[in-house]
């Protein structure tokens, strides 16, 4: 288990880690995504939980678009062409994180619109001991709002999945021949019914936690539940928290487990978008199994040392940083550095000094460098 702390800079080496595979005649994007786009605010550096009648002081604070935003905020850190259609409110959050994703992270929004008289959803998030608090406001955009029927052409997509219901843009993606890449949220009906995913039968893989994979499958156990999905997707992977992650491969057999990193957490928020990002993107690139389980594991790692969703979302220029930190230290383990060797093909040389510092951007201010 290699252990890392360590922070990173807002603007990215560029890596491309799909240059081995791209051809003429490729989708125009890698990863094509939908959902709604949050402005997030979060707090650090609370000593405790807020508690009833008094006044909180955080040390920290920063803000940023959340929600959707995340997962493609760290899909194009990583270098990944990535598409949005979200709706955006016309008020002063909507434009900032309009803004934020286009100009900041270079994230195509032609399927995204702003919505006349519509609020920006918020989220205020208070991130103390490991663990983060959230409270949220919103309304639902106009039905005419929703995702588009026809998505542009891409390799990949990521849907989250919703018991019950059907996105019909998820059927003609696949049909088309996207990749469809899904997650799942609680289901608060508490029927935990596979059949309810209705989607499900249209996706390649399906990475849901350790406890949505029990409770969907009626297993005794992750690794069990895994084996499992996969009567019902070709690629199951499980993350196990504090474990690592499993995944099981129907196609070709292949099973995988590696264990997580070790690390000090700042705030979640935003971990399982990033795991399901450098999972993503270790597919499209063709890793073996386990190598897309340690570099999503490895990102999601790096993203919890710092606060916020996309703002800690990983780039190439951390990723390195941390390769060359952690093999400096003379104690580190050479199996779990061998975990890890697959990476010098693909991270930059870096020459800046360790930690690295990133922006944090506060609406109303420049754009930091």
């Amino acid at each position: 288990m290699i252990a890392s702390n360590g922070e990173g800079p807002h603007r990215q080496t560029h890596v491309d880690p799909l240059a081995a595979v791209r051809a003429p005649g490729d989708p125009p994007w890698d990863v094509y995504l939908t959902g709604p786009v949050f402005l997030d605010i979060i707090f650090t550096g609370l000593d405790s939980a807020p508690v009833r009648g008094t006044e909180s002081w955080a040390r920290g604070m920063g803000s940023s678009p959340g929600g959707v935003a995340n997962m493609a905020t760290a899909l194009a850190r990583l270098g990944l062409k990535t598409s949005l259609a979200a709706a955006f409110g016309d008020d002063h959050y909507g434009e900032y994180c309009w803004d934020a994703l286009a100009q900041g992270e270079g994230i195509d929004l032609s399927p995204s619109r702003t919505v006349p008289g519509w609020h920006s959803p918020v989220t205020v998030s208070m991130a103390y001991e490991g663990e983060r608090t959230m409270v949220s406001h919103g309304h639902e955009p106009p039905p005419e709002e929703t995702a588009p029927d026809c998505p542009p052409r891409a390799r990949a997509a990521v849907a989250s999945l919703a018991p019950g219901s059907r996105a019909p843009w998820i059927a003609q993606a696949a049909s088309e021949g996207t990749r469809i890449f899904a997650d799942v949220g609680w289901d608060d009906t508490g029927r935990w019914d596979l059949a309810g995913l209705a989607d499900l039968g249209h996706c390649e893989a399906f990475l849901p936690n350790a406890d949505e994979a029990m409770r969907y499958t009626g297993a005794d156990c992750p690794r069990a539940a895994a084996h499992a999905l996969t009567e019902h997707v070709p690629l199951a992977v499980v993350t196990l928290g504090a474990d690592g992650a499993y995944a099981v491969d129907r196609r070709t057999g292949e099973a995988a487990e590696v264990p997580a990193i070790a690390v000090e957490a700042m705030d979640p928020t935003g971990a399982g978008d990033v795991f399901v990002a450098g999972f993503v993107t270790g597919t499209l690139a063709g890793w073996p199994l386990a190598d897309r389980l340690a570099f999503a594991g490895l990102i999601a790692a790096l993203s919890v040392q710092e606060f916020g969703g996309s703002l800690s979302a990983p780039g190439w220029s951390e990723i390195a940083a941390w390769w060359r930190r952690v093999q400096s230290y003379d104690d580190q383990d050479p199996t779990a550095l061998r975990r890890y060797a697959f990476l010098e093909g693909l991270i930059p040389e870096v020459t800046r000094p360790w930690p690295l510092r990133r922006a944090v951007p506060t609406i109303g201010f420049g754009r930091s460098a």
